[in-house]
């Protein structure tokens, strides 16, 4: 069952719209940076302690690790290029993703003893993994890369997100929460095919 989205995030007429955010932070707005910030620390924290594996999170707090991704994000927001609200989550998923392999990297260099099956980034169980198997997951991985930015967001902001139909609308652009539910449903198929084929 997903969750209720983050309520930081829920379509609101008083809310920035994240892609003026990200291009005033671009342009060196340190309001709009720190909006950024706050908006999106509580998102990713929520996604990092569902996802995470248990020893990626054992190795570094959790909100450490969220917290260097947010900034490593914002310092290299000239290397993005500020779309739409779901693509700024998945492009933070990414870095924090690889700030979790750099830890157990840094883990192993210092001799803290890492067990052997969990040396690699995601062979530790996450919560995730506890309701789908570790190959139906590296699937689902594998899957996520083959569709197209927009489905990739739409799947992401509603399977790990959390977010509701509304605020995908409002992430993704789209003119209502019908028209992210459709978006939602058509990346689904896609990434039913793109797992297991056109009959999935």
């Amino acid at each position: 069952m997903v969750e209720p989205g983050p309520e930081a995030l829920e379509p609101s007429s008083t809310l920035e719209n994240t892609t003026v955010l990200l291009s005033r932070a671009r342009g060196g707005d340190a309001q709009a940076r720190d909006a950024l910030f706050a908006r999106f620390l509580p998102v990713l924290t929520r996604w990092a302690h569902r996802r995470l594996p248990i020893r990626a999170r054992d190795l570094s707090d959790t909100d450490d690790l969220v917290q260097v991704t947010l900034v490593r994000a914002l310092n290299r927001l000239s290397e993005f290029e500020p779309r739409r609200e779901g693509a700024f989550l998945a492009y933070l998923r990414t870095i924090l993703m690889n700030a979790v392999r750099d830890e157990l990297r840094r883990s192993l260099r210092r001799g803290v003893p890492v067990p052997e099956e969990e040396a690699e980034w995601g062979t530790s169980p996450s919560e995730l993994e506890t309701l789908v198997s570790r190959e139906k997951l590296d699937r689902y991985e594998r899957g996520l890369a083959r569709l197209m930015p927009d489905q990739r967001e739409a799947v992401l902001l509603r399977l790990e997100f959390g977010y509701s139909h509304a605020q995908i609308a409002e992430a993704l652009g789209r003119s209502s929460a019908d028209a992210a539910r459709m978006v939602v449903a058509r990346a689904l198929v896609s990434l039913a095919e793109a797992i297991d084929g056109p009959d999935a």
